[in-house]
């Protein structure tokens, strides 16, 4: 039984499970509370951010690093393009994009509004990222001018990599899409695994509290 721990960027990892129909658990990692008194999860992950997962005697750190190897491990499947497809360049540039590209840079924007004081939150980081965001999210758009999906016609994994950034961009940013971004969006949470690993995740502790139901 693989187990995430973690929500947040877990959710990513959550929803490929379900896709690829792998047994798991989701086991909560309270932040807020103060992550280094949860000593079963440093001992996971002793730098102290999620997600991570343990699978047998594997564990592993970052969201993409993950599904990269439960797509290796577990595949293979269709969710990751082979190194001969013609869809598997596109397919690794957005599977990335999502979050080194995307989500990352809003994070400072995010982190700023809750963390930072008042008189620092509007500060030349947080701008910058959502800069950062703005010019990375051109690849999205001319993406979705010549295809439904990141990778082309067909569904990947790297769909859940992007859409987890753009719903945390509006979610959490205050950023607003545009009509093909959000037409993308519900494209891909139509899908019956997106509305699985919701579930779990609304099941667990924290979840539903701090993200609430735009989470969709």
């Amino acid at each position: 039984m693989i187990t995430l721990y973690g929500e947040g960027r877990g959710f990513r990892v959550a929803w490929l499970l379900e896709e690829m129909g792998l047994p798991y658990r989701l086991r909560p990692v309270d932040m807020l509370a103060g992550v280094e008194n949860d000593t079963e999860f440093m001992a996971i992950n002793p730098a102290g951010f999620i997600p991570a997962i343990r699978d047998g005697d594997v564990t592993m750190v970052e969201s993409i690093a993950i599904m990269e190897y439960l797509m290796a491990r577990h595949g293979p499947t269709p969710l990751a393009p082979g190194p001969l497809d013609p869809a598997f360049p596109a397919y690794q540039q957005f599977l990335h994009l999502g979050e080194a590209g995307l989500a990352m840079p809003m994070f400072m924007r995010v982190v700023s509004q809750i963390l930072a004081p008042d008189d620092e939150k509007d500060n030349w980081g947080a701008r910058k990222g959502v800069t950062m965001f703005e010019g990375r999210l051109r690849l999205v758009n001319r993406q979705l001018d010549r295809a439904p999906y990141m990778a082309g016609e067909a569904f990947t994994a790297a769909d859940i990599s992007v859409t987890y950034a753009l719903q945390f961009a509006k979610r959490a940013g205050g950023y607003a899409l545009s009509e093909a971004q959000q037409a993308y969006v519900a494209r891909t949470t139509a899908r019956a695994a997106y509305g699985r690993a919701m579930d779990v995740c609304a099941a667990t502790r924290g979840w539903a509290q701090s993200h609430g139901e735009d989470v969709g």
